[in-house]
């Protein structure tokens, strides 16, 4: 049953606040935060679960013309570190909880301000109540917005946030783009307004996290268009219908895994809640079995779109429900402002159902770069069009399919991960020679890490013993699955490890390439 009068303003839990309340928090975080010492064009760090303080505290920098830094809530305390001390940032805003791990963590000079970890999350998580304190070295948010009034100081360029990618050589990078031009913020509201199906009075729900690129964009702009969002801590696929009837939810961001889980709910259960209030679901971020894409259409109706793109292009291609069920498989045609180009090894331009590695530009939008890593951006770069290794083919009708990824990239449950990251790690740990990390087909996430280790001569490994030692230093979502010991691994004749030769035979019995 619907809540009646609808609710305008942002959910979580049990908690509503309306849009004149966040406007106001927002207005005196960003007076709190000029006060120590943010400018323009400097990072706010948030270290925050979905929760309506991290949007206040978002649209906070925004108002400073700084960028919001989200910071992975998964990242262990090193991985943590190096983001602060990469942005330069003085202030980080998290939630209590996860603040205590951070004692030695947090460089010298910044702020912590704790934020109290709301109930709707410790009731999604298991959160150590000892834990709920405000850290000694922090100090407790509500009482530090207490002394603020609204700021009053001069409208500037509102940067988007500033979001950290997984790295190809062991660190994250920050794609900072510009502030856009009026003409540029122009453009690019209506390209996401598109994409995303977002307009004036939009009743939308986030089952996504927030410190990811595509949810970010999609909840800040949800957040201000004078209707409801809906915050869920995690995504759970019942309760997820339920929160749907109950606000009469007509726009949403998923991904494919969510797609999975929903269609293994009991048909009995699936049937029980009223969807029809829905309008516009747009996902992205991983390649959708077109049988589960068919599946959901034929629940949800013809409302479930997808685009194709990254956090460092944006959205770059377009598909409807009619285009996935014309065109199995397919990403969309390209989008309004995009350009692609499929270049082949040496370079030149293919042409229809040839396949290469697919470049990017969006003609209107504000360019970027990798925060204090311009040659980085220099990299993936070619006569002003970007790739992001993806390798894949337009037909003649103007669709666009990805075939394969040509850089080492695994995407699992819609995040992207790095297998240098992980092997880097690897290498440090006592007693291995070599190691390969790759993506295999996972039936639910798209895709699983694996880890082949190769043990030195005469040393004795195990799978438990390598995943203690990579969960010291890694993410939890990063060390893998799955993880196998052998020695003999199949090699190039430069020595290096032959990665195809371990990946392929799981893909070719998959029948399918990403």
């Amino acid at each position: 049953m619907s809540e009646t009068p609808q609710f305008l303003g942002i959910v979580s839990g049990e908690r509503r606040r309306t849009h004149t309340e966040v406007a106001n928090r927002a207005d005196r975080i960003a007076s709190g935060l000029a006060k120590i010492g943010v400018r323009q064009g400097d990072c706010v760090c948030m270290l925050m679960r979905n929760d309506i303080a991290f949007l206040e505290a978002a649209y906070a920098a925004m108002r400073l013309g700084a960028y919001g830094v989200p910071i992975n809530w998964h990242f262990k305390p090193e991985e943590i570190t190096y983001i602060l001390d990469d942005t330069g940032t003085s202030v980080l805003i998290g939630h209590a909880d996860m603040l205590h791990a951070l004692r030695d963590a947090i460089p010298e000079g910044v702020t912590v301000l704790s934020v109290p970890t709301p109930p709707e999350i410790l009731s999604s998580y298991k959160i150590d109540p000892d834990h709920l304190k405000t850290p000694d070295f922090a100090i407790d948010f509500e009482a530090w917005l207490a002394q603020f009034q609204p700021y009053d100081g001069p409208v500037v360029p509102q940067p988007m946030n500033m979001i950290y990618t997984s790295g190809t050589t062991g660190h994250p990078k920050g794609v900072r783009r510009n502030a856009p031009t009026p003409e540029q913020q122009a453009a690019g509201e209506r390209m996401r307004a598109m994409i995303y199906g977002l307009k004036p009075g939009a009743r939308a729900i986030l089952p996504g996290p927030l410190y990811h690129s595509a949810p970010n964009s999609f909840g800040i702009r949800a957040g201000k268009l004078g209707g409801a969002l809906v915050l869920m801590p995690r995504f759970e696929a019942e309760e997820f219908l339920e929160l749907i009837e109950r606000f009469e939810i007509d726009t949403i961001f998923m991904v494919p895994t969510m797609f999975i889980r929903l269609m293994k709910l009991p048909e009995a259960v699936r049937r029980k809640y009223d969807v029809s209030s829905l309008r516009h679901v747009i996902h992205a971020a991983a390649p959708c079995p077109a049988d589960v894409k068919r599946a959901m259409i034929e629940w949800w109706g013809p409302v479930i779109y997808e685009f194709y793109g990254s956090t460092e292009s944006s959205a770059v291609t377009f598909a409807t429900s009619e285009d996935a069920l014309k065109k199995p498989g397919t990403v969309g045609k390209i989008s309004p402002g995009a350009e692609l180009r499929f270049l082949g090894e040496d370079g030149s331009v293919l042409g229809v159902g040839e396949i290469g590695e697919i470049y990017s530009r969006m003609t209107d939008l504000a360019d970027f770069t990798y925060h204090n890593k311009p040659e980085k951006r220099a990299e993936i770069d070619r006569d002003g069009f970007i790739t992001s290794g993806d390798v894949g083919y337009i037909d003649a009708d103007g669709y666009v399919f990805i075939c394969d990824r040509k850089r080492d990239m695994v995407i699992s449950g819609g995040v992207n991960i790095y297998p240098a990251e992980i092997e880097s790690v690897l290498h440090a740990v006592s007693g291995v020679h070599d190691c390969a990390v790759f993506g295999i087909p996972d039936a639910e996430f798209g895709e699983a890490l694996m880890a082949v280790v190769e043990p030195q001569a005469g040393v004795t490994l195990d799978a438990a013993g390598v995943r203690a030692a990579l969960k010291a230093h890694l993410a939890d979502y990063k060390v893998p699955k799955h993880i196998e010991i052998r020695t003999g691994l199949p090699r190039e004749d430069s020595g290096k490890i032959f990665k195809r030769r371990l990946r392929d035979p799981y893909w070719e019995q998959a029948g399918r390439k990403i």
